[in-house]
Parts: C-alpha cells; structure tokens; sequence
C-alpha cells in the first residue's frame, strides 16, 4: 500500500501561482509514475502532467508552458508548479503515484485531492 499526502492549494487570482506537493509513503518500488489529475465540476477526472523515476515528462495541452512537474525520487515527493493560472485551472487536484518492479507491472494510487480555485 502507498499513502499520498497533498498539500499546496488554496485560493488564487487569475495570472497567480501555486505549488502543489505530494508526499508518498508505504510500499514504493523502484518503477514509478507520478504526477497530477484534475476534476472540475461537472467534468471528467483529467490528466495535468506525469512525470517517471527517469526523468520523462507529459503535460496537457492546455497547461504547458504554465505548469512544471518536478519529483525528489530519493524523499518520495512530486510538486507541481502552477504559474499564469486561469479560471479554467479551477478544479480539484489529484495526487496520482504508480508503482511497481517493472514497467507493465505498475499499481496506482490517488490522493484525496486538494482543491484550487482561481478568481478571475
């Protein structure tokens, strides 16, 4: 089992930043994917950026150029990095960690979420 704990959301005006952060314990193996999905009201559970223990990053299309994905891989921890934000950025935020001894052999897990909101 692995435990996600997040923090960093909060209440922001539109153009500002925040940084999120996800702090993994348990039973983490030496493959991993980690990074952020994001649920708006009324909308789909949606992937914002996934980052490996290699170093390989993936970012919607609607956040690059804004958001940066960055892990600590030796203290189990994935930030997100959210500058220039938008009213359209408001939604809960998801910790996503998938863990496994090999590539095709990954579990994942979720966060409880934190939420953002953006003022416009």
């Amino acid at each position: 089992q692995v435990q996600l704990v997040e923090s960093g959301g909060g209440l922001v005006q539109a153009g500002g930043s925040l940084r999120l952060s996800c702090a993994a314990s348990g039973s983490i193996f030496r493959f991993n994917v980690m990074g952020w999905f994001r649920q708006a009201p009324g909308k789909q559970r949606e992937v914002v950026a996934l980052i490996s223990t290699i170093g390989s990053t993936n970012y919607a299309d609607s956040v690059k150029g804004r958001f940066e994905i960055s892990s600590d891989n030796a203290r189990n921890r994935v930030s997100l990095q959210m500058n220039t934000l938008e009213p359209e950025d408001t939604a809960v935020y998801y910790c996503n960690w998938k863990t496994g001894s090999g590539w095709n052999d990954l579990k994942q897990y979720w966060g409880q979420g934190t939420q953002v909101t953006v003022s416009s």
